[in-house]
């Protein structure tokens, strides 16, 4: 087997292949067992629409209520076949999270034979760090910003006159959207400790440059919702805003980490 380090072009991207299709095997195979039970993921994507995040600081308490005007809202399809893409997206999207572990795996032995020796051995961690920050994201953004945000759209100045009306396939293309942009966004931390490591960056350029990040938390914010309105981009800029100091904190340990070493 040949050196890694000495691999040439076209060797990387024959590796690269391989990576893409293992993922590719184990997103598929996860997927025909998530499409039986696409049913009850498509009636749990419904949870946002029907309930509510209530809490108090003062008296310390968080659950979720029915939506009053909400709750009893059920979706409609407009065509023969949206039903059914819709079980397809579902079962993909749930798929695709499930086989997160195996990507993350596959992309640390692609990136692996340029770490050093001591690094490599962090593959485990990568791997639960990089898959917990995207469900961490994602269920962010399912349980607090999904149900805030149904309330808010579906029932602000509508009245007595208007009723919501959604198509499943508008209602899950808006929910999975946004679920996966979170989840993505979540992994902010982890691209800046990888930027620093490759030495591209720098926490002291990072933190000079703060109020240029929180311009591009709100550009890239606007690209990512898939609605134009300032309350959803707020939604998710604010977030990313967060996850950048975490992220400059983060590459601060892992130099002085590296120093040590």
């Amino acid at each position: 087997m040949a050196d890694p380090k000495l691999m040439s072009f076209f060797e990387h991207l024959g590796d690269l292949r391989k990576k893409i299709v293992v993922s590719l095997i184990a997103l598929s195979v996860i997927f025909v067992v998530a499409f039986n039970y696409s049913e009850y993921i498509l009636q749990f994507i419904m949870f946002p629409l029907r309930y509510s995040l209530d809490f108090s600081v003062r008296d310390m308490y968080m659950h979720f209520i029915p939506q009053d005007k909400l709750h009893n809202t059920k979706l409609v399809f407009l065509g023969p076949a949206e039903g059914f893409w819709m079980n397809m997206k579902v079962a993909f999207v749930a798929s695709l999270i499930l086989s997160l572990p195996v990507i993350f795996q596959q992309f640390w032995s692609f990136i692996a034979p340029g770490l050093h020796s001591k690094e490599k051995k962090y593959v485990v961690p990568f791997v639960s760090v990089a898959t917990g920050l995207f469900l961490v994201g994602a269920s962010f953004c399912f349980f607090i910003v999904l149900p805030f945000a149904m309330g808010f759209l579906l029932t602000y100045k509508i009245g007595d006159f208007m009723m919501p009306m959604l198509s499943v396939g508008q209602y899950v293309d808006f929910c999975l959207k946004f679920i996966l942009a979170f989840g993505a966004v979540f992994e902010l931390p982890i691209i800046i400790v990888f930027l620093t490591r490759m030495g591209f960056v720098t926490p002291k350029t990072l933190a000079k440059n703060r109020k240029y990040a929180v311009l591009i938390a709100f550009i890239v914010a606007a690209a990512l919702t898939p609605t134009p309105d300032i309350f959803n981009q707020t939604l998710m800029a604010v977030p990313m805003i967060i996850l950048y100091e975490v992220g400059i904190f983060l590459s601060r340990i892992f130099l002085i980490r590296q120093k040590a070493e």
